[in-house]
This record gives structure tokens, sequence and C-alpha cells, in this order.
């Protein structure tokens, strides 16, 4: 297929361009509205008892949770008669808004000391914004713009959980536009270095552009018939540049070694296709598939980065197949230009089996190879002692779900949450939603219930239809404040902890548990923020088994089709894991415990690591290991097939795609390095994490414990039973050139 592939590009190469010029350009202005179909919502399970909560809040109350808060400043305190009458006049008008729903203030609820500041010069105003995520962050941007700033000699500032939202997606949107300013220039550098040639440099972020609009295109389509979170910008932008970049790179270097070895650019184009493209279409799937297991876990944050994942890493592969290889042959010989120095050459543009023998044998990875397998035991050893002492961290893990503090100190939602947390009892705030969608009308057994909620640890005060109750005991009787408690035969309570912390969030999610597990007379739903939390985290873990068995499943398959060995699939995913347990640990002593936090710009450290960093990073980065796996195994196993020789296959094997796998590792560590400049903390982890994870993979993994490793196997390694050598025989993926074509007169050898 890849053969006639080959063929077909080279024939129709103008058309195949203009094709994929006009598709990318369609991709990238349909890119330019893709933010204004996302959402930065998603980080709940929509089938849950919280979510559920919600909806029955909505449905018998008409009332939602509170996500608006607004802090008014007044330099002559909130108790002055005119900041007053400014502030009762502030509350209605914004109550009176289309959208905008159960307004209340300090000045309109008989001064409630919680909703007004320490100082005596800040007060709150509460409320919610009402419709889907998408709606409502419109909402509330278009609100801040007329009600933000001063006004009546009042200092307002909006803040709240939609507030966030709506600030997440433009900081998303800036963060991926500064990243590829700061990516492209540098790795155009580094590429340049790499290839020692302008021309053959450019190839791949041509190729990488081409990807990243194609896929813009297609999440905008993605975006308008489903939600889709924020941060699968992101994704696009940062796995794009990165994925597209390796592929291009592998392609073209094994294009420049055909030509060195005297093929004409179009055999050259085919032998390249029926070669490193089999490897780089394993190598997409591969990272697609780990991508796509994240669609089991239902917060839909998760499934848009895992969905985008997916369509990057394919649409990546099929923009190295297709465009890169009509690029080459309109090139031909000229891929050489805009030569910047000269470099010796490497084994493969030796001439002569011999001198391409000595030139493997003496080449630096080679050696590598060689002095780890002479001591097989004690470099795994060492090497995996290292790698599990900087996982360490990772087994003091605490998981939680991002807030306003993943987000830069100049956000206005991070500057009200910090000043509320500071300031205020926030506890009110952050009170639990006990819904009974029936059984309301016995008053008796509503009171009961309230009674023994509010005798729970960590709760101040319940309050419902019958009144407030605090300790056990009736702290004020039913009155006209307690009616919106009650609607027909339904009614709710609003659970007030004692604490909101951020650092008590272990006691939120206790009072969750002990809430549900209190013996109510009717059926309840337990909503609000720390429920929400508290079920999102459930999810993740529920679901973690489905996605982790389908990676493995997936990631054995493909790689005995690669290596047609039993051993070495289990083998990789075992080093696979250790370097990710690497990457964790830096990630929980970088952004948990705040260690270097300084080195990777403004952050806050918080504590704990939202819940769906370490699951998106496990499914991008061991895709992104597993993928450099695939590159080594597949070139190890043509040397395998050529010698015969396990100890052979590893050292030529290492030689020949040492160099251009490190190559590939550092462009696209700079890359995703380039994102450590994003304003969230959550894209921060990312650009992390991931070049951790690539490159402890390209250097410790493939340089140390995998030759060690190969050696203390033996022939074993590569062995496997008849049935399967024959499926491997039939399906199998070889790294090999089509049938050797005629060479060119004076074989002539481009340096390179």
């Amino acid at each position: 297929m890849l053969d006639r592939l080959a063929g077909f590009v080279v024939r129709k190469r103008l058309a195949v361009l203009v094709v994929g010029l006009l598709l990318a350009v369609v991709g990238g202005v349909a890119s330019t509205t893709l933010f204004d179909k996302l959402t930065a919502g998603g980080f709940d399970d929509p089938k849950s008892e919280s979510s559920r909560a919600i909806t029955a809040l909505d449905d018998r109350f008409g009332q939602g949770l509170p996500n608006l808060t607004l802090l008014v400043t007044s330099k002559g305190g909130v108790d002055d008669p005119s900041v007053t009458a400014a502030g009762t006049e502030l509350t209605r008008k914004l109550g009176r808004e289309p959208g905008v729903a159960n307004v209340s203030s300090y000045w309109t609820t008989g001064k409630a000391p919680q909703l007004r500041g320490k100082s005596g010069h800040k007060a709150l105003i509460m409320g919610t914004v009402t419709g889907d995520d998408t709606s409502s962050q419109k909402r509330v941007a278009a609100l801040a713009d007329r009600y933000e700033g001063s006004r009546d000699g009042l200092e307002v500032k909006f803040g709240g959980y939609t507030k966030f939202q709506r600030e997440l997606l433009e900081q998303g949107q800036k963060d991926a536009t500064t990243g590829e300013t700061v990516a492209i220039p540098i790795t155009l550098v580094a590429l340049v270095f790499i290839f020692g040639s302008a021309v053959a440099a450019a190839l791949p972020l041509a190729v990488a552009l081409v990807a990243m609009m194609l896929t813009m295109g297609l999440t905008w389509i993605l975006a308008s018939v489903t939600t889709v979170g924020s941060l699968a910008a992101s994704v696009v932008t940062l796995l794009g540049l990165g994925l597209a970049i390796d592929y291009s790179l592998l392609m073209v270097s094994r294009y420049r070694e055909e030509l060195r070895s005297g093929l004409t650019p179009q055999d050259a184009i085919r032998a390249t296709l029926t070669s490193a493209g089999r490897t780089v279409t394993f190598s997409a799937l591969t990272v697609a598939v780990s991508s796509l297991a994240m669609a089991w876990f239902p917060l839909q944050a998760v499934r848009s980065m895992g969905y985008a994942g997916a369509l990057t890493a394919l649409l990546s592969g099929a923009s190295s197949l297709i465009v890169l290889p009509a690029l080459l042959a309109l090139l031909g010989d000229r891929i050489e230009k805009g030569r910047v120095f000269r470099r010796r050459r490497p084994a493969t543009a030796a001439t002569g089996p011999e001198a391409a023998g000595r030139s493997v044998e003496s080449g630096f990875w080679h050696r590598l190879a060689t002095t780890v397998m002479r001591r097989p035991v004690p470099i795994v050893t060492i090497v995996t002692a290292f790698l599990l002492l900087l996982g360490a961290p990772f087994l003091g893990i605490n998981l939680g779900m991002p807030d306003e503090r993943v987000m830069p100190a100049s956000s206005s939602a991070r500057q009200v949450a910090d000043t509320v947390r500071a300031e205020f009892d926030s506890s009110e705030q952050n009170a639990l939603q006990v819904v009974a969608p029936e059984g309301g009308g016995d008053r008796a057994a509503v009171g009961a219930y309230a009674q023994r909620l509010s005798e729970l640890p960590h709760v101040a005060a319940v309050r419902t239809a019958t009144g407030a109750y605090a300790e056990g005991r009736q702290a004020a009787p039913p009155d006209q404040r307690y009616a919106r408690f009650a609607s027909g035969d339904a009614v709710y309570f609003s659970v007030v902890p004692e604490s909101a912390s951020p650092d008590d969030a272990d006691d939120a999610d206790r009072l969750v548990g002990e809430i549900r597990s209190t013996k109510a007379p009717f059926e309840t739903l337990v909503g609000g923020a720390a429920a929400t939390n508290h079920d999102a985290a459930a999810a993740l873990e529920k679901w973690l088994p489905y996605a982790l068995g389908t990676v493995l499943l997936t990631m054995l398959v493909l790689l005995f089709l690669v290596t047609g060995s039993v051993m070495l699939p289990f083998l990789a995913l075992v080093l696979s894991a250790l370097s990710l347990t690497a990457t964790f640990g830096a990630l929980v002593w970088v952004f948990q415990d705040g260690h270097l936090a300084g080195l990777f710009g403004d952050f806050t450290p918080t504590g704990n690591i939202a819940a769906t960093i370490p699951v998106m990073l496990f499914g991008l980065a061991f895709g992104l290991a597993m993928d450099y796996q695939v590159f080594l195994l597949s070139r190890m196993r043509e040397e395998y097939e050529l010698t015969g020789s396990p100890t052979a296959a590893v050292a030529q094997g290492l030689e020949r795609t040492g160099r251009i796998v490190t190559a590939a590792a550092v462009a696209i560590s700079v890359v995703f390095l380039a994102f450590t400049v994003s304003g969230i903390s959550l894209v921060k982890a990312y650009g992390v994490g991931l070049p951790l994870a690539v490159l402890m993979d390209a250097t410790l993994i493939r340089g140390a414990v995998l030759p060690a490793a190969m050696r203390l196997g033996g022939r074993a390694t590569w062995w496997a039973p008849a049935a399967l050598r024959r499926l491997h025989d039939r399906y199998g993926l070889r790294e090999e050139p089509a049938a050797p074509a005629p060479r060119r007169d004076g074989d002539r050898a481009l340096t390179g």
C-alpha cells in the first residue's frame, strides 16, 4: 500500500501539494474562531450524583450553584450610608440582568458577616449565571465589561467559577499563540543544526504547520457538534508541532540516506515510504490509541484532550506520509540547498558493505551499546535504582481538581478568590447542597434529618425549609428566609462546612462521604463543589483500569507486529513505565511541593496535583515513549534479520537510529518546553512532564537499560512460537526499503 502511495504522490506531487495547502488554509481560517466554540469546563462527571443534584436543584427550585462573585471595595468602608445605597443598587441592577439569578449581597442580606471582609472595606455580591458553559462564559464576559471598574464610589472586580472558566479559555488561546511563537524559531535553529541544511530543516516545520492547521480545522468541526474543552487546543499545538517534526525528521533522514546510497529521488521516496513510512504509520497509531484510551473517562475535559491527541497523531502521520513526500519529489537533490555547514558522513554514507560495517562499528552509539552489553547487570541495577529514586515523590501525591490558583496572578478570578480566602469566611460560599426530590412534605422528617447532618464533624450549620441547625440543635425557626428551600414535595439542605481553606480539601472530601452515609428518611442527592471534585476523582479511579488495559493490550499487539517477538513488547512496556515513574515523581516534586517553582515561571504550588494531569500525561507520554521504541526496535529487527546476532542487532540498530532519534527527542522537547511560558499551571505541567519523559526514554532507557536487558535476554529476546511467527511474516512491520532500484551513474553520495 505504501509503495502505491509513493508512486501516486510522486506522479501527482503538485496536485497533492495544492490540495494539502488549500485544506490547511481552510483549517487555519476555521481555527481563528475555534476558541469561540470551546469550553473551559468539563472537569465533572455528568452522570455522577453531584451532577444529578445540580440538575434537580435547577429543575425543582430554579436555582443553580453560585458561580459569580463580585468583590466590591470602598475606601470609606462598606457600612457607610452612601456605600450601602450604591451597593444595594448595584445588587438589584445585576439581579435584573437576563441570565442572572439568585443575586444577593452584604447589603441585601441584613449585612451577613460572612459577606463582609475583615478590614471592613470589602464586601461580596453573589449570584448565578444561568445557561450552559459556553453561554454563561460569554454572558459573564459581557457583564464584566459593563460592571467592572470604578462606579458610584465602588471598585468592582469579577470572580467566581464562570469567570475563571472564561479566563482559562482566553489564557489558553493566548498561550497557544505564545507557545508557537517561541517554539517555531528555536526548533528551526535546532533543525538546521541537525541537518546542516536550511532547506532540509524547513521541511519538518512546513509539515508540522500543515498538520496543525488541518487538526485545528477538524477540531472546529468536532466542537460544532459536541462539547470540546479548551485545553484540547493546547494539545493540538503542543503535540502537533512535536509529532509532525518527529515523523518528518525520520522521513527526511531516511530519504537523504537513500540518496547517499545512490538511488534516484523517485526511488529514494519509494524506499523511504516503504521503510520509514511504515514506522511512522505504526507510531501514529500508537500515540492515537494511547490518546483514545482517555475516552473511557467521563470527564469531558479529559475526553476532549484524548480526542485532540488522537486527531493530531493521525493527521501528523498522514501529513508526513503524503505532503512531505510530495515536497521531497518537488525538491529532489535540492534538499541539500542552503548548506550551513558540512558534517562527517554518517555510517550509511560509506560505499560498500565492508566500509559501511567499519563505520557503523566505530560510531558513538555502537560503542555505547557494546560497553553496556559487557556489564548488563550492574548497569540495569544502577539506572533502574536511579529512576525509581527520581520517582519516589510520586508516592506522596495528593490529587485534587483545578481551581483559580492554576491561573497567573494577573487573573481577575484568581485575585478575587485569593482575597476571599484571605479576608472572608468563605465556608458559606462552599456549602454542600443535599437535594431530596421527594419527601419534603414531611416537615418533622426534614427537621430530624437536618439535625443529624448538623451533628457531623466539620459541619458549622445546616439550613433548610424548617430553619437553621447547628451542633444537633435548631438555631433558628423557619421564616420567610427559608421558604426557598422547599418547592412542592421537594426540599433541599444547605450544609455549611466549618472551614473552606484550600488546604482542607481532605476534610471537604471526607465530609461528602459522611453526608452520603448519613441515614435519610428519603432519597437524597449531594451536590456542591466538594461533591463534584469527589465524584470526578472517583470516576477517574473507576475507569483508570479500563484505560490502562486498552493502552497496554494495544501496545502489545503493535509492538509484536514491529518486532515479531513475544518478550520485547513486554520489555518495552516495562521500560516505558520506568521512565514515566521518574516523570511523575518530578511533577509532584515541582508542581505539588513547589521545588524549583521559579525556574518555570509564575505559578502557585497548591499542595496537590490536578487529577487530570497524571491521567493525560500517562496517555500522551506513554504514547511518545512507545513511539521511540517503535523507531528503535523496528531497525533492530532489520539488523537481526540481516546478521542473526542479537548483540549485533542491538549495537548496529542503536547506531543507525541513535543520532536521528536523539535529534527527534531534542526537537520535540524544545517544542514542549516552550509551553512552560504558559500562564496556566496545568499547561506548564505538560510542558515539563512530556519532555522529561521523552528525554529519559531517549537517553537512559534507550542508551543503557534496553541494550543491557536485551543482552541478558539473548536470542530469547526475539523468540516467538511458530504460529505467531507466521502471523508476523504476513502482517508485521519491517523497516527495510523496497526492491533494489537502478543506481545513478557515479553513485553520487550527498553529504549531510
